[in-house]
């Protein structure tokens, strides 16, 4: 029993010693790496580092800013400015000297057409007006005669109808003298003209030239088209999700995209229809005129949609890492904190900071700058 009981000690005590043999093995295998170290959230810089980050420290501060909605549009001109040109009796284009682009003032002009049906329209006018004398000088004669019995009722009647009627003849050959730009009360049997000018009703630029010398143009054709820039305006299309949100008066950013420059605007008019895409149309007005803006333009938009008091920081304050948004805190005179925020609109160079940060000093300016020194000391 005694040799029995000596032999499991033994054993026992082997057993303890290959346990406490392997403890340290273990130990050095478990050792965290590098990769699994926890990312710091905290940075230190050197005097030298902190005078050459040019860091600029200040509280959160309390601003008035909008919530923005982004759209888009076209610079376009109202109906009333935007003039088709025709000849209402049609004829042949015998001179013709303009391009699209050009610039035309009221009255110049545009255009000369001829056709014989001009001369006829000329000469039944001053056929009619000779006629008319006569019928006149009859009228009067005939209606002294009546007042004294000396002839019918029959016959004045007769004679004043064909006057009444030869007036109105040569009131609708005057008017339709007038719509080919000539001017009845200068016209003779001296000056009857086949060619007919076309002038310019609005000062403005030409957008089409549909004609060419030597073509028949009818009634119904569009020579030109003539647009006067002088009202443009922005017209944006607006999804009805955000038709509710808008109002005539409120303020209107937009740009090209050719160029960086901003152009302020105002809501003037919001259709109260909704087109097949889901969106309406929204009118502002520019206010002020720039010649370099052209019908058709595209623009994007920001509109102001309402005002409210919040607390922000500049945009410098804010970066960005992994798809998150931080700030970074002053905890000393030389250690910064990265922590996390959680940020609203952003206009005007600041952007709203939902996450309360009173009584804390953060980095407004080369915030990027601590940024990268953090991550590259973890790389380190």
């Amino acid at each position: 029993m005694k040799k029995i009981t000596l032999l499991a000690y033994s054993f026992g005590v082997i057993l303890l010693s290959c346990k406490e043999n392997k403890a340290p093995e273990q130990a050095v295998n478990n050792k965290p790496t590098n990769t699994a170290v926890a990312e710091s959230n905290e940075v230190q810089l050197t005097p030298e580092q902190l005078k050459a980050a040019g860091l600029e420290i200040q509280p959160v501060t309390t601003r008035d800013m909008y919530t923005v909605l982004k759209v888009n549009g076209v610079v376009d001109v109202p109906p009333q400015n935007i003039v088709s040109v025709s000849m209402p009796m049609g004829g042949y284009l015998k001179s013709m000297q303009l391009l699209p682009g050009m610039q035309v003032n009221k009255g110049q002009v545009m255009a000369v057409l001829e056709d014989p049906q001009y001369i006829q329209l000329q000469q039944d006018y001053l056929v009619a007006k000779s006629k008319l004398r006569y019928l006149e000088a009859d009228f009067i004669r005939q209606k002294e005669l009546n007042e004294s019995k000396a002839n019918s009722d029959k016959v004045f009647q007769q004679v004043r109808s064909e006057y009444e009627a030869q007036k109105v003849l040569l009131s609708a050959l005057r008017e339709k003298l007038q719509l080919i730009n000539i001017h009845p009360d200068k016209l003779t049997d001296g000056n009857i003209t086949r060619s007919v000018a076309i002038y310019a009703p609005i000062s403005g630029y030409v957008s089409k030239v549909n004609a060419n010398p030597g073509k028949y143009v009818g009634p119904t054709d569009v020579l030109f088209e003539l647009i006067n820039p002088a009202d443009l305006h922005l017209n944006l299309t607006v999804f009805e999700k955000d038709m509710a949100n808008l109002a005539p008066g409120q303020k209107v950013v937009c740009y090209a995209n050719n160029n960086g420059e901003k152009y302020a605007a105002t809501i003037h008019l919001i259709t109260h229809n909704i087109d097949e895409n889901r969106a309406g149309e929204v009118h502002c007005h520019f206010e002020k005129f720039d010649k370099r803006l052209l019908p058709g333009m595209f623009m994007n938009a920001e509109i102001a949609l309402n005002n409210a008091s919040v607390n922000a920081l500049p945009n410098d304050a804010v970066v960005k890492w992994k798809n998150k948004t931080y700030v970074f805190v002053a905890t000393g005179a030389d250690k910064f904190t990265m922590t996390p925020v959680e940020t609203g609109t952003s206009n005007d160079g600041y952007t709203e900071i939902k996450t309360a940060l009173a009584d804390k000093k953060i980095v407004t300016r080369n915030a990027y700058t601590l940024l990268m020194k953090m991550k590259n000391n973890e790389e380190e």
